[in-house]
């Protein structure tokens, strides 16, 4: 048998292995930051109330143009009119341009 000098045995602690490390903390580290930033973003002034806002604006918009839409289906509708139909064009001139035939005697009569 020999003799001498036993050394102890301790158990090797295990150092910061950066294999095993990086792949089981990122994963923690990337979700603890989209659990601080997410919130955050979407408080901001620019965030969730904005996008609020601009939704409204957007069906404010919407609507809007819903109604000019309709009212260019209405003038397309009284251009056609006033293309084909010279008893349409002779009321418009009659009623807003204050126009007469020649052949029309106008008699005009002072306000009472």
């Amino acid at each position: 048998m020999k003799t001498g000098r036993l050394s102890p045995r301790t158990p090797k602690l295990p150092l910061l292995d950066l294999h095993t490390f990086v792949p089981r903390a990122l994963p923690a580290c990337i979700l603890g930051l989209a659990v601080i930033a997410v919130p955050v973003m979407v408080l901001r002034p620019d965030g969730l109330p904005r996008m609020r806002a601009v939704e409204g604006e957007l069906a404010s918009v919407q609507a809007e143009n819903r109604g000019l839409k309709r009212d260019v289906a209405d003038l397309k509708v009284q251009v056609k009119h006033l293309r084909d139909d010279p008893a349409a064009v002779e009321h418009i001139a009659r009623d807003q341009l204050g126009m007469v035939r020649k052949s029309e005697i106008v008699f005009q009569f002072p306000k009472q």
